[in-house]
């Protein structure tokens, strides 16, 4: 339903869209990222040392925003929301998530960002929901089967695709989902991760080299899910806040993009193994470890001297590099799979598979799908426009899950050699 076509609105729905119109005016100057971020040329400075034996921690300076205005006007909106109705309690919560987050940037470049990052991305020791694992274990798991398959690669290795040419191959797929010139993808030399997306663009670093796997991971995860969740988002007649990547909406948010990738066979046992590695990263800076032997720690599990700089870097977003802190936004990439798996599998044991399409309808939680479904019924909230090919191919996933389903009940530790021999 368009906002055209949408009858007048309650009294008490109209409280909710205004509370949400405010709610997305105060976020617009808290940036996690760009705030954390470091600068490239700390790279270049680190890796001048050589692999040393004592190379220097790198010393980052932060700008902390003033966002106290920000704060009193999220205090207000989360006040203002009924905590025993549903919408109340969808906007008090991303209030809240908001909140945390301003936060920890006005805390940047201390210990402090560290507690409120896990607050907000979760620890390596959390458990995955429907197990008695934890992240921790999980990334183990992985680790220790690519390794045990020899996978030492790091993430250039087969990367010989220049940016350039990775985006000439992106854009007539995303012309053809969204429309011809409607996602623009940029190179951004300055881009710290290999890869970003948005609402309306994606950049590409422009000193990255890109592999045939990353190609599809970026259709799959940045255009098909961020890139598609925010535009269908910004299409919303009420709640324009789906539009945004709350703090509360990560784990979900990522956790779907990875599973994207595994739906579409654009994962590999070397990007699980990356993820993995760092949790384990996390827990061993949470634990002590320094800039430095977290650097080493990656140099070991095989990357490169530039991976393993990038990938500690990102543990240190934000906060001291000499030990004890981490910036825990990497929690969220294993354990929102593991969660989203275990979500859609649900939804095809109760029939539910409805409720995956109403995830893409912008950026929401796994529980927002459920406690707002009345919503999407009655229209207050907009069906997808856009759904990723994968979702659309509904037997498909269907078959996909109900395999799933029935051989995660054979359970390994009783499968012999001997077994299989006379299967």
């Amino acid at each position: 339903m368009t906002a055209a076509a949408s009858p007048p609105l309650s009294s008490e729905l109209a409280h909710y869209a205004a509370l949400d119109r405010r709610l997305v005016a105060a976020v617009r100057r808290i940036r996690i990222l760009p705030t954390v971020a470091w600068p490239p040329t700390l790279e270049q400075a680190f890796l001048a040392l050589g692999d040393g034996a004592a190379p220097r921690l790198p010393q980052v300076r932060y700008t902390p925003p003033d966002l106290a205005r920000e704060r009193v006007e999220l205090e207000t909106i989360h006040d203002e929301a009924d905590a025993a109705h549903p919408l109340g309690s969808y906007v008090r919560a991303t209030a809240a998530s908001w909140l945390t987050a301003a936060t920890m940037l006005e805390a940047v470049g201390t210990p402090a960002v560290s507690t409120l990052s896990a607050a907000i991305y979760g620890r390596p020791g959390d458990v995955i929901p429907g197990s008695t694992l934890s992240n921790l274990d999980a990334a183990r798991h992985f680790v220790a089967v690519a390794d045990e398959l020899g996978v030492i690669r790091s993430d250039d290795d087969e990367a010989v695709l220049p940016a350039q040419v990775v985006r000439a191959e992106l854009v007539p797929a995303l012309d053809a989902l969204f429309g011809a010139g409607r996602i623009a993808v940029e190179i951004d030399p300055d881009l710290t991760a290999k890869a970003a997306a948005g609402a309306t663009r994606i950049r590409l670093r422009a000193a990255s080299r890109f592999s045939e796997y990353d190609h599809h991971q970026l259709l799959a995860h940045e255009a098909f899910v961020h890139t598609l969740t925010a535009l269908n988002g910004r299409e919303q007649p009420h709640l324009r806040s789906l539009s945004r990547t709350s703090p509360r909406v990560t784990a979900t948010q990522e956790g779907l993009a990875v599973f994207a990738e595994l739906i579409s066979g654009a994962i590999d046992i070397g990007r699980l193994k990356r993820i993995s590695l760092r949790i384990l990263a996390i827990d061993r800076a949470l634990a002590g470890a320094d800039f430095v032997e977290v650097f080493r720690f990656f140099r070991d599990a095989g990357q490169t001297a530039s991976d393993s700089f990038n990938s500690a870097q990102r543990v240190f977003r934000g906060v001291p590099t000499a030990g004890g802190a981490a910036f825990a936004k990497d929690n969220v990439y294993l354990h929102g799979l593991l969660t989203v798996h275990t979500f859609f599998r649900w939804a095809l044991k109760h029939q539910r598979l409805d409720l995956t399409r109403a995830l893409f309808a912008g950026k929401l939680t796994l529980a927002d799908v459920v406690t707002l479904e009345p919503w999407f019924v009655n229209g207050f909230i907009a069906p997808a426009q856009f759904l990723p090919p994968w979702l659309r191919r509904t037997r498909g996933l269907a078959g996909n899950l109900a395999f799933s389903l029935f051989a995660n009940r054979i359970r390994m530790a009783d499968v012999a050699a001997a077994d299989l021999a006379r299967g």
